[in-house]
């Protein structure tokens, strides 16, 4: 992912009065780009860019093995680095830039569930 547009989204979620918490986690087998406090709820964020909707839009390509990916490094960074907010409520967002309009950043919330 390009880190133009993961601090576009980090600065789209802050507006909106997110506080971001941490930068690409990373852990053998998956990465969040970003996690951030939501009003009390922890999101583990993937951000998306498509240049062109050939294969659907960039919130279709999460795919069932990126989904495992980042669940595998949330439970990383929970056990870890991020121990102090295991009690919080956690969900999984994304914020995608479509090719319609690449610059406009729209955050999806809950787009995936922590069990599937």
């Amino acid at each position: 992912m390009p880190h133009a547009a993961e601090s576009t989204a980090a600065r789209h979620l802050q507006a909106r009065g997110c506080r971001i918490i941490a930068r690409n986690v990373a852990c053998k087998g998956g990465e969040i780009d970003l996690i951030v406090l939501d009003r009390g709820t922890l999101a583990f964020v993937e951000v998306r860019q498509r240049s062109h909707a050939g294969f659907g839009g960039a919130a279709a390509s999460i795919t069932p093995a990126k989904r495992a990916r980042l669940r595998r490094a949330a439970r990383f960074w929970l056990a870890g680095p991020g121990r102090h907010h295991a009690r919080r409520p956690c969900r999984f967002d994304a914020v995608v830039f479509e090719p319609r309009n690449p610059l406009a950043a729209d955050w999806l919330t809950g787009v995936f569930d922590a069990t599937e």
